[in-house]
C-alpha cells in the first residue's frame, strides 16, 4: 500500500473520483431502495493503483462530493461506510494483482454479500424505519443481485484484459 501520495497520484485519484461521481450520481439509476451504477469500474482501477486504504478514502471522497453536488436522498453515514468498505475490497482484490476470473468473481461476491445484502438493507431499514424483513427492501435487491453479479463479474474480468494495468502499475511504481 502506498504510504503517501505524490502530485501525480493525487491527480490520478481525482480523475477517478470524478468518474465515480459521474457514473454514480449522473449516469446511475437510483430509487429510494435500490441503486444501479458502474461506479465499480473506476473503483477497480483505483484499487489496482492505490491499494485498499487509499481506494477506500477515494471512495469516501467521491461519496461526499456526490452527496454535496447531486444529493438524491438525505445523507446517511452508513452509505459512506459502504463506500469505504467497497473501495477497500476492490483494493484488496486488485492491488498489485492480475485481474483473473477468480478474483473478479470473488470481489463481486464479497461486495454483493457485505455491502448490498447485509449493510445496505440494514442502513435502509434504519434510515426509512422500515422492517428489515420488508419486501420493499428485499424484492428489488434480490432481483438486482441475480442479474448484476454475472454482469459485474464479466465487466470486471474484461477490464483485466483491456486495461494496460501492468504498465500503469509499473509507471506508478517507477514514479516513487
Amino acid at each position: 500500500m502506498k504510504k503517501h501520495l505524490d502530485a501525480r497520484s493525487i491527480t490520478t485519484m481525482a480523475l477517478l473520483i470524478a468518474m465515480m461521481v459521474t457514473l454514480s450520481r449522473l449516469l446511475g439509476i437510483e430509487t429510494q431502495f435500490l441503486k444501479v451504477s458502474f461506479t465499480f469500474i473506476p473503483e477497480i482501477i483505483m484499487g489496482m493503483l492505490f491499494g485498499p486504504f487509499w481506494t477506500g478514502i477515494g471512495s469516501v471522497i467521491a461519496d461526499f462530493i456526490g452527496m454535496s453536488l447531486f444529493a438524491k436522498a438525505p445523507f446517511f453515514i452508513g452509505f459512506t461506510i459502504n463506500a469505504f468498505l467497497e473501495g477497500a475490497i476492490y483494493g484488496y482484490f486488485f492491488y498489485k494483482k492480475e485481474i483473473t476470473w477468480k478474483n473478479s468473481i470473488q470481489s463481486v461476491l464479497v461486495t454483493t454479500i457485505v455491502i448490498n445484502l447485509i449493510l445496505t438493507p440494514l442502513w435502509l431499514a434504519m434510515m426509512y424505519q422500515v422492517p428489515l424483513t420488508s419486501w420493499v427492501i428485499w424484492a428489488p435487491r434480490l432481483i438486482k443481485t441475480v442479474i448484476w453479479i454475472p454482469i459485474q463479474a464479466i465487466i470486471t474480468y474484461f477490464l483485466g484484459g483491456v486495461l494496460p494495468y501492468k504498465r500503469w502499475v509499473a509507471n506508478f511504481n517507477r514514479a516513487h
